[in-house]
């Protein structure tokens, strides 16, 4: 039987390291957990709040992360990860290390009869056209090669700068935008009408939530600084969890706030 699990923007490195640690050994905890029964794990981006993939260089930090990483990959479980908008630079080294499938655009699945779309979520849907045309240039090979030839003190200290900046950009990421704002909705929304699918599985927004589409539902996977919530299918009716640090506890996402 398929069993998979399902989280997103963990940011780990953010916002301080004492508790980007903290949330570390916690999400170490919740991969054991999900380890029991688990066939499939997805980490849906945003794993880390930086990473750049240098050709000999792995930045320091999440070594009990990848430990466990190497471990569940050993007991033949498959693991997947998706490009975020704050680590869209992994290249080769999960895949060599993990065996990890890497998506760089969401995908569609197949799981228990229902038909899935699946991925981080960043740039779709009608609007942020600002962010949208700088992913076009940060995803480009020449922004690549020139970040690559910045010595990696200076290069990620200047990238951790940055992602600080613009999680400082999301001061209503707690709060429902209303059905015209919320952009993955908008996205899910229109998509169904051409190409219809029963479940729209995103995580950038940061805010847990399961939104009604016409014959279908938009799940949004939250975050892990605030909510730690994750979702799990291994039936054809997706399940939400929240991990409390040791224990995974039954989560309703609400279908809208005013």
């Amino acid at each position: 039987m398929q069993v998979c699990y399902f989280a997103s923007d963990f940011h780990l490195g953010a916002p301080t390291k004492e508790q980007s640690k903290a949330r570390e050994l916690a999400i170490v905890r919740w991969l054991d957990y999900a380890a029991t029964d688990a066939t499939d794990i997805y980490l849906v981006g945003d794993v880390f709040d930086f990473w750049f993939e240098y050709t000999a260089v792995i930045p320091k930090g999440f070594s009990r992360f990848f430990g466990k990483l190497a471990e569940l990959a050993d007991r033949g479980i498959q693991l997947h990860f998706f490009y975020g908008n704050h680590d869209m630079w992994v290249k080769h080294y999960f895949t060599e290390e993990f065996g990890m499938k890497i998506y760089e655009n969401p995908i569609e699945l197949t799981l228990y009869g229902k038909r899935i779309y699946l991925g981080h979520g960043d740039g779709l849907g009608p609007g942020d056209r600002g962010y949208k045309l700088i992913k076009r240039f940060l995803r480009s090979t020449l922004c690549q090669w020139a970040f690559a030839r910045i010595h990696p003190n200076f290069g990620i200290g200047l990238a951790r700068f940055f992602s600080g900046k613009s999680r400082e950009g999301t001061e209503h990421e707690h709060q429902f935008l209303g059905f015209e704002k919320e952009w993955l909705y908008k996205f899910a929304e229109t998509m169904q009408h051409a190409e219809p699918h029963d479940y729209y599985i995103f995580g950038h927004r940061h805010l847990p939530f399961a939104l009604p589409i016409s014959k279908g539902t938009y799940y949004n996977l939250g975050e892990w600084i605030t909510y730690q919530t994750f979702m799990k299918i291994d039936s054809d009716h997706p399940q939400y969890y929240r991990w409390d640090g040791d224990h995974a506890i039954s989560y309703e996402p609400p279908y809208g706030r005013e």
